[in-house]
């Protein structure tokens, strides 16, 4: 069974010599624990994707960190439960899987991420228009 520490240290890595920063660890975490909670809250599921998105679009728009988040959403390595078998409303699930297609892209290629849809602002602005 997996865990969130697993699914961290799987996507806990340097990107060109850049380090994954501390502070991205406590939000990661609340988004996991609101994907997979039993019985699930919508509300606290939104807060967690909101609070995790806009510090990608601030403080913490770097490589290391879009490329972890990409890579914990998308690939799930390490997760106890995937999210996307947890049942999700169409509006999150579609925000998870935009969260892990090219949310990497922000900031070697951010055209691509833009015309993806997956710069950390528009899926800010996606996530503040999910129904809870």
């Amino acid at each position: 069974m997996g865990s969130f520490d697993e699914a961290w240290n799987a996507v806990n890595q340097k990107r060109e010599d850049e380090a994954v920063p501390s502070q991205l660890r406590p939000l990661l975490q609340s988004v996991y624990s609101s994907a997979i909670c039993t019985p699930l809250r919508l509300s606290t599921l939104k807060h967690s994707l909101e609070n995790l998105l806009n510090f990608l679009t601030l403080e913490g728009r770097t490589n290391a960190n879009c490329w972890a988040v990409d890579l914990f959403i998308c690939i799930g390595e390490g997760w106890e439960k995937d999210w996307a078998d947890q049942g999700l409303p169409e509006d999150f699930h579609e925000l998870f899987v935009k969260m892990g297609e090219a949310l990497h892209d922000t900031i070697k290629n951010p055209e691509i991420a833009r015309e993806y849809d997956c710069l950390p602002e528009q899926l800010l602005e996606r996530a503040g228009k999910l129904n809870t």
